[in-house]
């Protein structure tokens, strides 16, 4: 009787011992979590402070716009994104940039992403719906001035494409290689057309006898890969030559200029 009493105490002692650390664990949490809070609300002030002071360089140096934009994704900040503790200037709720620029760089991304939508549908027989992002700000950048006059990089581009993507448009951003594409057609690639696509890449075209001894396909693989990327506009066919060869439109594009 002794021995379980004693064993029924230790039991008992472990149980509450357990719920101490436990009620000591929950407690931690909660000042850690407030604390990070109150860190982040800290950043968040001092990003719209700097914002606020630097928003003539935000505007005009792309490359300067970039980084600001990471800074603020690095804090959980999406200056696309519109929330009710932002409130425009012109009243009522806004994006981050429309805080503290105004309307300027909202209107700008705007005009961005409407730009690559019509371009990608104006070239989409050309290019099966896949362009390279590169291509796609030269050619977006042409002709009338976007904004004020704003210079587009590669990373406003980026930006303007993925904030398409709540509308489920269809347009993504697909890496090849080295490369980024924007796909405007809603069709993942599989494993296999990416690794031919970036075969073209490197060496400019591809047949199947090359497929087969390089990448160790069997001819009905490669054969297949090619059928659908083919049916799909992403590579031309070349049967000038004693064997048909496959060439990426983008690649002729990029290298034409």
């Amino acid at each position: 009787m002794s021995r379980r009493g004693v064993g029924i105490g230790a039991f008992a002692n472990r149980t509450q011992t357990t719920q101490s650390w436990a009620t000591h664990g929950a407690n931690l949490r909660s000042t850690h979590t407030a604390s990070l809070q109150t860190q982040l609300s800290v950043f968040q002030s001092l990003l719209h402070t700097f914002a606020l002071e630097h928003s003539s360089t935000i505007k005009s140096n792309p490359t300067f716009r970039a980084e600001f934009a990471r800074m603020c994704n690095t804090i959980g900040v999406d200056p696309l994104a519109a929330r009710k503790e932002w409130p425009s200037r012109t009243g009522g709720g806004g994006s981050f940039w429309t805080q503290i620029l105004g309307g300027d760089m909202n209107d700008f991304y705007f005009e961005v992403a409407t730009r690559v939508v019509e371009l990608c549908r104006e070239t989409r027989s050309e290019n099966g719906g896949l362009i390279g992002v590169e291509e796609c700000r030269k050619r977006v950048g042409k002709g009338k001035a976007i904004g004020s006059g704003l210079e587009v990089s590669d990373d406003d581009i980026l930006r303007a494409v993925r904030s398409l993507e709540p509308l489920g448009s269809g347009f993504s951003i697909v890496s090849v290689g080295s490369k980024k594409y924007i796909r405007s057609i809603p069709k993942e690639l599989n494993t296999d057309q990416a690794t031919v696509l970036e075969a073209i890449q490197v060496l400019g075209y591809v047949s199947v006898s090359m497929l087969r001894l390089n990448l160790k396909w069997e001819k009905a693989r490669a054969q297949t890969v090619i059928d659908d990327l083919l049916a799909d506009g992403l590579v031309w066919l070349d049967a000038q030559g004693p064997e048909k060869e496959y060439w990426s439109p983008q690649n002729l594009l990029d290298d034409s200029g």
